[in-house]
């Protein structure tokens, strides 16, 4: 539509530049006495020069003269009409590009998605608040199948997303099957301060090792195949329960195990539940949960000392 009235306006911007019969009027004349003058000449040439190859070079180059001053002519005569014109074409092309500026983006947005290679088909990737994983691509929008809710859930909802592609030229993407057949899984834990959470931490651990036993020598060598690739440290793959106090009075427990792309949400809540199932790391049983061992130490004191070694 902005751009339909931009045009009009630029037909009626040149309709009222002024009687353009004066202007025609002096490009007839102009042509017909380039066309006389060339007669002329053309014909005094043929009768004065005898050289035949001197001759056609001063035809060629008369006919080349009077044509320039013609489009010369021209240009005087027309100025004001052009000097219109031009002013209407570009107002009709910055009309277009306000008009399709969403469009542009999204083509934009489209180069820059395949120029970085950022993620491809089935990876499951996370802008700004969407994420899922990705079932199509064309240069416009990128379709995901919603994965939720939140960040910290890996289980479809049902929801297909349709995101501009113009999203990808602002905002970063987070592609979490960077790694494809094996990834390394993070959930958070939280407790309180108070709470036995040394006996949580090594619960966790025994327990993701116990899940991840039976693939870790493949995700270790998987992931030594993608360093080799791709020319990066990739993390070890042995399960590590690590903690950080985000806040006064709380204690948050970090698990991080491998898994296959597809499983991460399986092992995650296997692990949860068998830990939850046979502790409470509530305060009221925290003296119940140490004991002393024959070295003289608590159980918490040994589990502290299994946990992995240092982070990679």
């Amino acid at each position: 539509m902005q751009v339909a009235d931009t045009l009009s306006q630029v037909i009626s911007e040149f309709e009222l530049t002024g009687n353009i019969t004066k202007p025609l009027i002096a490009t007839l004349i102009l042509v017909s006495a380039i066309l006389l003058v060339r007669a002329i000449l053309a014909k005094f040439i043929r009768k004065s020069v005898s050289t035949t190859e001197l001759r056609r070079r001063w035809l060629v180059q008369t006919r080349n003269g009077l044509l320039l001053l013609m489009m010369l002519g021209l240009m005087l005569i027309w100025a004001e009409e052009l000097r219109t014109l031009a002013l209407g074409i570009v107002a009709i092309a910055v009309a277009f590009v306000v008009a399709t500026k969403e469009l542009i983006m999204c083509l934009t947005g489209s180069l820059v998605k395949s120029g970085s290679s950022s993620f491809s088909i089935g990876d499951r990737i996370q802008i700004k608040d969407f994420r899922g994983d990705v079932i199509d691509q064309n240069l416009l929008a990128t379709t995901l199948l919603e994965v939720g809710p939140g960040k910290h859930s890996h289980q479809r909802t049902g929801r297909m997303i349709a995101i501009p592609n113009s999203l990808f030229v602002s905002e970063p993407i987070i592609n979490e099957s960077y790694t494809h057949d094996f990834v390394l899984h993070v959930f958070t834990v939280p407790f309180k301060r108070e709470d036995n959470w040394r006996a949580a931490q090594a619960a966790f651990l025994e327990s993701a090792n116990r899940h991840c036993a039976d693939i870790l020598e493949f995700a270790r060598r998987y992931m030594q195949r993608m360093s080799d690739h791709r020319g990066i440290d990739v993390p070890s793959v042995d399960p590590r329960v690590t903690i950080t106090a985000p806040v006064a009075g709380e204690i948050h427990l970090i698990v991080r195990f491998p898994a296959k792309a597809g499983m991460r949400s399986y092992l995650e809540q296997a692990i949860l539940t068998e830990v939850f199932e046979h502790h409470d790391f509530t305060n009221k049983n925290s003296t119940a949960e140490i004991s002393v061992s024959k070295s003289g130490r608590s159980s918490t004191e040994t589990a502290a000392e299994i946990i992995t070694p240092p982070l990679t």
